[in-house]
């Protein structure tokens, strides 16, 4: 089989040759590139001969996969597929399997750095150091006794409720399926209306599909408390974002910790989010940590061999 790793999976030339030792002995064809194919005609010239294809979150759009005719499988270093068209590969019998569960600690850490960061005004603070200021008026908020509302207690959210509940942080959840594990830690499940009016912070551990799309708007907001924190770094969609910016602007929510929008960095000047107060970001990176970029790469390879084995793991479709 040719395997083509189309981009960089954050990991060392080393490390891919060793994850890769056992398909390669088998006959296997590995070819890697190190930086991300820029437009449409190098990404078809990449990846046209391959069997199997290594992604991240590079969009595999039809019109790409239908140039593709020896496409077989692709790992996805990833845990949403939504930058694959899963349609054109269901018809086409291309296995896509993810690579869920790399990024959990990661993400979730990154969950309870906006929290700290934003309860604890330390954008404002470092700003009034470099600016020769004080702490005046920099009064921060304690996490602990505060309500932690987390939309969806999968892996990502029973490991903030995990972190959350070591602040001293009270625990509701609103989700699908409740999980055992996140009862056991003392989350209190609730409506969906009660969470949005009872938390003193909001964080969505969702994926985004039809149902979960703008599943916080204008409505939403206006149940938070003013005073409330929303975090989202599961999948930008998920919150209108325009209505965000207003919530924020109008003093219907306190701060906001945002690491996903409705495309990839770079973000627009004129996004909604950059113009509104209060709001801390960063460019996609709750699951960037080496440890995590580390524990993906060996559930690519593994993806590939259990396919290869007739025994596939984590199919998406």
């Amino acid at each position: 089989m040719n395997i083509v790793m189309l981009e960089p999976i954050g990991i060392s030339e080393e490390k891919i040759n060793q994850l890769a030792l056992a398909l390669t002995n088998s006959g296997h064809k590995l070819e890697y590139y190190e930086s991300r194919p820029e437009e449409k005609e190098e990404l078809v010239s990449r990846a046209r001969d391959a069997d199997i294809l290594i992604i991240s979150n590079l969009p595999l759009e039809r019109e790409v996969l239908v140039e593709l005719d020896s496409l077989k499988m692709i790992s996805a270093a990833f845990t949403g597929v939504d930058h694959i068209d899963m349609e054109y590969c269901r018809e086409n019998d291309i296995t896509v399997c993810n690579s869920s569960g790399y990024a959990n600690q990661a993400v979730a850490e990154l969950v309870i750095g906006f929290m700290v960061a934003i309860n604890r005004d330390m954008v404002k603070g470092n700003r009034a150091v470099r600016n020769g200021k004080t702490g005046e008026n920099l009064i921060g908020q304690e996490l602990k006794g505060n309500k932690l509302g987390i939309i969806g207690t999968g892996a990502i959210g029973t490991n903030v409720a995990k972190l959350a509940r070591a602040f001293g942080c009270k625990l509701l959840a609103y989700s699908r399926s409740r999980s055992k594990e996140a009862l056991e830690l003392g989350v209190e499940y609730v409506s969906f209306e009660t969470l949005l009016k009872e938390s003193d912070m909001i964080t969505i551990h969702l994926p985004l599909v039809e149902e979960t799309e703008n599943l916080i708007g204008e409505n939403e907001f206006a149940m938070m408390k003013n005073s409330c924190i929303v975090i989202n770094a599961a999948r930008g969609p998920i919150i209108d974002s325009q209505a965000l910016a207003s919530a924020l602007k109008n003093g219907e929510v306190a701060g906001a910790g945002v690491d996903v929008f409705e495309m990839e960095p770079p973000i627009p000047e004129d996004h909604p989010l950059l113009q509104a107060p209060n709001l801390l970001a960063t460019p996609h990176v709750g699951f960037a940590t080496r440890e995590a970029f580390q524990k993906r790469a060996e559930i690519v390879f593994a993806n590939i061999e259990h396919w290869l084995a007739g025994d596939p793991q984590n199919v998406m479709n």
